[in-house]
């Protein structure tokens, strides 16, 4: 079976059809999704699709796009109240994105660290979006992280080798959606290869970002398969075994998550 460990199936782009989305996501071998929380104010939305189907998690957090407007909710307390719910299995997204600037960096920084201390009092993992900040990113993880048993992964990896490497040695881990897929990815593919088999993860970041050979289309969590088939050529193994590798460590990860029978054979 394969998981897609980050979507977004509160989004209004399933609004209509969220329960064929999630069956077709099933015949297509997905057994877990994970739908991400961007805004803490939305967070009853994220809970009831997750609520909605056994087979479908949760986190809370703020995209740092939204670090400004949603900062009266980033306090530490009342995200860790939030964990409390079962379906709730890891924090984020939080982090840093400098391309898009749309919240100021002093509040997405302070945001990422609230999110990060949330994460060594529950002990789940942190989602880290991260986008043009590689050295702030790394900086914050090791301030407020070092010497603790922080663990989180890096989502959507589309950055450099140097990050990636930085990121393994801190024992986090990565990973990738579709952009991996694309023609002009081959740095990306390059980076994939050093990244270990027990410290990879797929996901399809839906409904963005939908991977050859449905390019162009709104993504979904049945499309990880074709991202999951690439990464088993890059990596030279079948995708059998990127199948069980990925989910062994979605599992290890999100150690919430209650292992499905064979989900991992």
């Amino acid at each position: 079976m394969l998981v897609d460990s980050h979507c977004h199936l509160d989004f209004p782009d399933f609004q209509e059809e969220r329960d064929a989305v999630v069956q077709r996501a099933r015949e297509a071998g997905v057994g877990l999704m994970l739908t991400i929380c961007t805004h803490v104010s939305r967070f009853a939305q994220v809970r009831a699709v997750a609520a909605a189907y056994p087979d479908v998690f949760c986190t809370v957090g703020i995209h740092p796009h939204h670090a400004a407007d949603e900062f009266a909710h980033s306090g530490t307390d009342g995200l860790v109240a939030l964990t409390r719910d079962p379906k709730v299995v890891g924090i984020g997204e939080s982090g840093l994105d400098y391309f898009y600037d749309k919240s100021p960096r002093d509040l997405q920084q302070e945001s990422f660290r609230r999110h990060i201390r949330a994460c060594l009092e529950t002990d789940l993992p942190i989602i880290v979006h991260t986008r043009d900040a590689d050295a702030d990113t790394i900086r914050i993880l090791r301030e407020e992280g070092a010497g603790t048993r922080l663990k989180g992964l890096l989502h959507c990896f589309s950055s450099s080798r140097q990050l990636a490497e930085e990121a393994l040695e801190f024992g986090f881990h990565i990973s990738f959606s579709g952009i991996v897929t694309f023609k002009k990815s081959d740095e990306l593919r390059d980076v994939a290869r050093i990244v270990p088999m027990d410290r990879l993860l797929v996901e399809t970041d839906a409904p963005y970002l939908a991977p050859v050979p449905v390019r162009g289309k709104r993504n979904e969590p049945a499309f990880v398969a074709h991202t999951a088939r690439l990464l088993a050529e890059v990596k030279g193994v079948a995708e059998a075994e990127m199948a069980r590798a990925s989910t062994a460590n979605f599992l290890r990860l999100f150690d919430r998550v209650p292992a499905p029978v064979d989900a991992t054979a």
